[in-house]
């Protein structure tokens, strides 16, 4: 964990390849070109932004290859996936290869790991890339040889002739040799010849996390390594009035105090102490709070009467037509990440530059957010991904970076490593925004949909870094950074709007977004965004329509649905769970279905579950779940499983426990009492994944697929178990026997 590789360790090797790289910048990759230019043909995905091939792909002298890639390994399988998809290309074992993740010393700008890209971007860039270096030794060897490149085939690590010659790549290579920018299309292997892709490989990144090995930021120790914590606000907005720090002047192992106005920390030579230290000062520390939050009970008015920015994203047809209507107000809670490790950070201040190792989805736009925050130059600046311990989303992974990198400067020269306590990071890490949709749709006495109406109101789920005052220590220390600008992400990606526009035949529809600029709680980014209660609204809809149309749910679904893909994953799902002979219902027993391509553009995924109630408690048990999913090209079946049985896993903890917990000041639910998550007693008793693969189709992205489908099958298997349908999530064994009681 804390070996350290340097530009000049890239860049060397007499007779290697020389990784002079030419990563442009973000804002240079939304240029367009010249109403004067010619159109440039596009160059497959993150080389667009990135082109020169020795951004990519280093290969010394002794043949070593070693794959660079901006994205960042956060237990998605990132990593086993990308090094598949290189030795597919490379012509070798997986454990051949070398890998190097987001490091703004090293790799190219990719932005954030996020919104289900990594295998689509990163690892479209990786494949093409690797492919035309492979094409490029061959036609090298071809001139060496004087043969005809026909005749010359990789395998192994070299080019292999019909006669026996064999030339290493690490031969091969020269100074300039790939000091080229990549072509728009590549010769790519054929599915039908893949050796490495498309077949279960072991996760390299899982031993060390279950032997305890060095697997995480949080278990990184540097040589003569400080610890530090910070004394975080009672609640948002606090005011520090005063506090006294000489009961710590004579705690053994004690370096110093920090405090810039609100910020206060202190650091100590061992853990134990900088936790004690924290501890005693906060009880001699004196805030000024003010009661800003809204009443918990009534967040969803509170929500819908905010000033909001109103977009139209679907117009289409005539609206209000006649039909049988419903019409239903579907809201969801401030979800917390819920992260296993709390939020950690080491950071070192050596000759005037900083280098930080943090957990952050994007180490390019913290290092700006944190040179902006300390007044340095971006290049004074130097992010480091590691691993963190749990979490899909903007967690606070960012702002103990920032705290870390405070306390670097005030005690320059020694590393120094600053964790979260589990009460701050369920206090301040930005949460996923609380939402709220409302749907009126219409069915006429064809059983078709007549009318279709749908609005979200949300935050954009989206406050990272880039600008300084996303980061907690911004709005704390003196000259404090205002909070960022929220950003509206557009579609057809969206944001709180994410998968609000269905898939499925509507001839007369509307759907607005009410884009919410503030919030009473900070928030951002958590997987899926706003997908997942969209979806839900949307999927529980179609079920009570078709249940006003007298179909059954998947047949009804199938009807609106002309796209083919979409079609084939319903079919596929209903099919292994056995829809269609499916038990008749009992009281207590339920079946529920959902369904959604993941922001309209990625992996599809339909969801059929079971459900059984208790009738005393209300408590449901989830007997069985079978999911379908197509993620285009796979390149590790057993890693599409990995991450479509955890969102099925998480989406479910959502749905039936996690709520953010408040009253006017503070932010309640600071543990994991107050804000419970799924434990093993409640996991579904099977989990059954079947892939639908689509040689040679592009990758579509996977890590986010299975959110709003389960939600949704989880709450239509409620409404089928129940015979009434619940709105607000989560859906509580509390609220689940009170409608129980009522019907």
């Amino acid at each position: 964990m804390s070996t350290i590789v340097t530009r000049r360790d890239v860049l060397a090797g007499a007779g290697a390849l020389v990784l002079s790289f030419s990563i442009a910048s973000r804002r240079a990759w939304s240029q367009t070109a010249t109403s004067a230019a010619p159109p440039k043909p596009s160059l497959p995905g993150s080389l667009a932004g990135t082109p020169r091939l020795d951004a990519w792909i280093r290969i010394d002298a002794t043949g070593d290859i070693t794959i660079l890639t901006g994205k960042a390994e956060l237990g998605q399988g990132l990593k086993t996936a990308l090094l598949q998809i290189a030795a597919e290309e490379f012509k070798v074992e997986p454990s051949a290869l070398k890998l190097v993740t987001a490091d703004t010393g090293l790799t190219a700008d990719e932005g954030y790991t996020a919104a289900s890209h990594s295998v689509q971007d990163s690892g479209t860039a990786i494949r093409n890339a690797a492919a035309q270096v492979r094409e490029i030794l061959i036609g090298e060897a071809a001139r060496r040889l004087d043969v005809d490149r026909a005749m010359l085939h990789a395998e192994n690590g070299a080019v292999v002739g019909s006669n026996g010659a064999r030339l290493s790549y690490g031969n091969l290579v020269s100074d300039h040799l790939l000091e080229v920018s990549a072509a728009p299309s590549s010769k790519l292997t054929a599915t039908a010849d893949f050796k490495v892709m498309g077949r279960p490989v072991h996760r390299v990144d899982i031993p060390a996390k279950v032997t305890g090995g060095a697997a995480y930021v949080q278990d990184m120790r540097l040589p003569g390594m400080l610890h530090g914590r910070v004394i975080r606000p009672p609640s948002p907005g606090a005011i520090l009035e005063r506090v006294d720090n000489s009961a710590l002047q004579q705690m053994a192992g004690m370096v110093k105090v920090v405090r810039d106005s609100n910020f206060l920390a202190v650091v100590a030579e061992q853990e134990w102490t900088a936790v004690q230290a924290m501890r005693v000062l906060a009880t001699h520390a004196t805030w000024r709070e003010t009661a800003t939050l809204p009443d918990q009970e009534r967040l969803a008015t509170t929500l819908i009467a905010l000033p909001s920015e109103d977009t139209v994203i679907l117009d289409q047809g005539q609206h209000g037509e006649a039909g049988h209507a419903i019409e239903a107000t579907f809201t969801r809670p401030y979800l917390a990440h819920g992260s296993i490790g709390p939020s950690c950070a080491v950071a070192q201040t050596q000759d005037d530059k900083l280098t930080i190792w943090t957990h952050t989805q994007g180490v390019f736009p913290l290092r700006k957010a944190i040179a902006e925050l300390l007044r340095l130059s971006p290049d004074k600046v130097r992010c480091i991904h590691a691993e963190g311990a749990g979490c899909y989303g903007h967690s606070g992974a960012d702002d103990v970076a920032a705290d870390a990198a405070l306390l670097a400067v005030a005690l320059p020269g020694r590393a120094i490593r600053v964790q979260w306590m589990r009460e701050q990071e369920h206090s301040w890490e930005p949460f996923g925004p609380g939402m709220v949709t409302k749907l009126r749709a219409a069915v006429g006495q064809d059983g078709m949909i007549s009318d279709w109406h749908h609005e979200v109101w949300s935050q954009s789920h989206m406050m990272r870094p880039g600008p300084a005052g996303t980061l907690l220590a911004a709005r704390d220390i003196a000259n404090p950074f205002p909070p960022a600008p929220p950003v509206a992400l557009a579609q057809p990606e969206g944001g709180g709007d994410r998968n609000a526009i269905p898939l499925y035949k509507l001839p007369n529809a509307r759907v607005v977004s009410h884009f919410l600029p503030e919030m009473p709680l900070r928030s951002s980014s958590m997987r899926s965004l706003g997908g997942y209660l969209n979806v839900v609204a949307i999927e529980s809809t179609m079920d009570d329509l078709a249940r006003a149309a007298g179909h059954d749910p998947v047949a009804f679904r199938l009807l609106h649905l002309d796209n083919a893909r979409g079609r084939a994953v319903i079919e596929r799902a209903a099919d292994e769970f056995g829809w269609s002979t499916r038990p008749a219902l009992k009281r207590g027993v339920g079946y529920g279905f959902g369904f959604a391509q993941y922001k309209n553009l990625e992996a599809y995924c339909a969801i059929a579950l079971e459900i059984a109630v208790d009738d005393q408690t209300g408590v449901i048990s989830i007997a069985r779940v079978i999911a379908a999913v197509d993620t285009g090209e796979v390149v590790n079946p057993n890693g599409v499983r990995n991450q479509i049985e955890g969102g099925i896993i998480q989406s479910a903890s959502w749905t039936l426990f996690e709520q953010v917990s408040f009253d006017r000041t503070r932010v309640t639910s600071i543990d994991w009492s107050a804000y419970p998550v799924m434990r093993f007693a409640s996991v579904p008793g099977t989990i059954d994944v079947h892939i639908i693969d689509q040689p040679g189709a592009p990758f579509l992205g996977i890590a986010e697929a299975a959110q709003g489908p389960t939600g949704a099958a989880l709450a239509n298997a409620v409404r089928d178990a129940i015979g009434r349908r619940l709105y607000h999530l989560p859906l509580t064994a509390a609220r689940i026997r009170e409608a129980m009681n009522a019907s």
